[in-house]
């Protein structure tokens, strides 16, 4: 039998743009693991959705994000934990509508000090980018832990 040969719906990126996102996600993640909470949701527009398999509901809205990363922030530090997340296997396509879809996969670990680093989640990650005033800003969050049923 003879395979029909790969034809990607998506639009290429160059590899400059490729890299710019790349140290977005660099950036972005650094500054969450490293408790720099508003740097971190500063990344998403003022009416973002982060979705999760983890949450029943959305959270909509850059405050409200901002409110559930504090607080889980805040919660890692008593509890003495340094959480890492491992953002990799980027795939980047344009849309028509000239966002960038973003998908990664993040492997999160967690540390508690003192003790060993163990990987905590798995996750499958899809983002869609939007660029405004010269910078990338995530407008739309879908995050699967792979622990967790899909639905």
């Amino acid at each position: 039998m003879t395979q029909a040969p790969h034809k990607p719906e998506e639009t290429e990126v160059s590899a400059a743009l490729f890299a710019e996102i790349q140290q977005f996600y660099g950036r972005h993640m650094r500054a969450m693991d490293e408790g720099r909470v508003a740097e971190w949701t500063g990344d998403f527009l003022a009416d973002a959705v982060f979705a999760t398999n983890a949450r029943p509901e959305p959270q909509r809205g850059r405050a409200e994000i901002a409110r559930n990363a504090r607080a889980a922030a805040r919660q890692l530090q008593e509890d003495g934990v340094l959480r890492r997340h491992c953002v990799g296997t980027l795939e980047l396509r344009r849309a028509k509508d000239a966002t960038l879809v973003a998908k990664t996969y993040a492997l999160i670990t967690r540390t508690v000090v003192g003790g060993r680093s163990e990987l905590e989640f798995v996750c499958t990650c899809e983002d869609v980018l939007v660029r405004q005033d010269g910078r990338w800003f995530i407008r739309h969050r879908q995050v699967h832990r792979d622990d967790l049923p899909r639905d």
